[in-house]
């Protein structure tokens, strides 16, 4: 199995070679920000599956506080996987190409979310971080 995807110039692509998991929309105030919209749709990855295939050379990262990193293209400026450390912890899942073999599977943050935000869905809903 393969998943791949890219930035929206198509500077940037990458391939996992393994199922995404723990698919999430976080609706904090910050998630709306980078992502330019209601919330983020992100799912995380199989440690060493992921590689980029082209364009990494393109990426610019921008860290977020305590070891976390957002990876961006810089051309187009899509925000394309979410680091821990140097390894990437996860993807967004509005950069994979077709359908990524998950769905949301959680709100999180959504006392946060904006006033015009509605969530649908059958998918929990958390006020902040969810449980452990």
């Amino acid at each position: 199995m393969s998943i791949t995807g890219g930035c929206f110039c198509g500077a940037i692509a990458y391939e996992i070679r393994a199922p995404l998991r723990a698919a999430r929309a976080c609706h904090c105030s910050r998630c709306r920000k980078v992502f330019s919209g209601a919330s983020s749709a992100y799912a995380e990855v199989v440690p060493d599956a992921f590689a980029w295939t082209r364009g990494e050379d393109c990426l610019t990262v921008h860290a977020v506080g305590d070891g976390w990193a957002l990876a961006f293209c810089s051309r187009c400026g899509s925000t394309l996987v979410g680091l821990a450390g140097d390894a990437v912890h996860g993807v967004t899942l509005g950069t994979v190409d077709g359908d990524p073999g998950v769905e949301i599977q959680m709100h999180i943050f959504v006392d946060s979310r904006a006033p015009w935000d509605h969530i649908g869905g059958d998918a929990p809903r958390y006020p902040g971080r969810p449980p452990p």
